[in-house]
């Protein structure tokens, strides 16, 4: 099994991508790059069993609505939307909902923060892979799911605390996170690998995003219960670990 990881950025500069090779006795780091284009995930999807992305793969259901309303002049459907609860549910999916029930972390919002320019990316590398390979489900039940590194750190126990820069403080945090990891999964071979995934936190996002991706192929992340079904299947769903970090291989 090979399973992919990508830390999704607007900029291909920032966009990380991480391969692991999942042989009975190990889970080996044979792809690590910075600097990947669209091309570079097409490809690396078709190669890969499965691939998780880090970044938002759908907007919430309550967006369109809005903006068509705004955008045709029809105020009911805008004033639905009126005060702070109605423009969270602009702002957030019921997945980020669930992600922050469960690990006490909110998720950027895909429509209101810094998140939308990497989603759009993303829209239109889901359409490159769509040309090629198909459909790929937003619920994460094909070949293609979304993941969030920080919260499958937080669930796997890891302390992962102020480890995204580029000073030294963030490297070592890095590094020990990297320890953690290995004390828990002394089967992860990293390889010549281990320097680059200290020196960017990009890097080190698309390792837990390929260790997610494993997980979701597995059945060993949260699935959507059925009062989340059809929000998932509109607007995404963030696959977190429902299992320790060491079992992904043994599983």
């Amino acid at each position: 099994m090979k399973t992919l990881g990508i830390d999704l950025a607007a900029d291909p500069k920032k966009t990380a991508a991480a391969v692991l090779d999942w042989v009975p006795d190990a889970a080996r780091l044979t792809h690590l790059e910075l600097g990947v284009t669209d091309e570079d995930v097409v490809d690396l999807f078709t190669e890969a069993d499965a691939t998780g992305v880090d970044c938002p793969v759908g907007w919430p259901q309550a967006l369109l609505p809005f903006l068509t309303g705004h955008l045709h002049h029809d105020a009911g459907s805008v004033l639905q939307h009126d005060g702070i609860a109605g423009r969270r549910l602009l702002a957030y999916r019921d997945c980020d909902r669930f992600v922050t029930s469960i690990t006490g972390l909110i998720p950027l919002s895909v429509s209101a923060d810094r998140l939308a320019h990497p989603a759009m990316r993303c829209a239109v590398i889901q359409a490159k892979i769509a040309k090629e390979h198909g459909y790929q489900p937003l619920d994460g039940s094909g070949r293609l799911m979304e993941v969030y590194p920080a919260a499958s750190l937080k669930l796997w126990r890891v302390e992962a605390r102020k480890y995204k820069g580029k000073g030294t403080p963030e490297s070592k945090i890095r590094h020990l996170i990297l320890e953690q990891l290995e004390e828990a999964a002394p089967w992860l071979k990293l390889g010549p690998h281990r320097d680059a995934l200290i020196a960017s936190d990009d890097l080190l996002d698309s390792l837990i995003a390929s260790l997610t991706t494993r997980a979701t192929l597995i059945g060993a992340t949260l699935r959507p219960g059925d009062e989340h079904l059809e929000a998932a299947r509109h607007e995404g769903w963030i696959h977190l670990p429902s299992g320790p970090l060491g079992e992904l291989l043994t599983r």
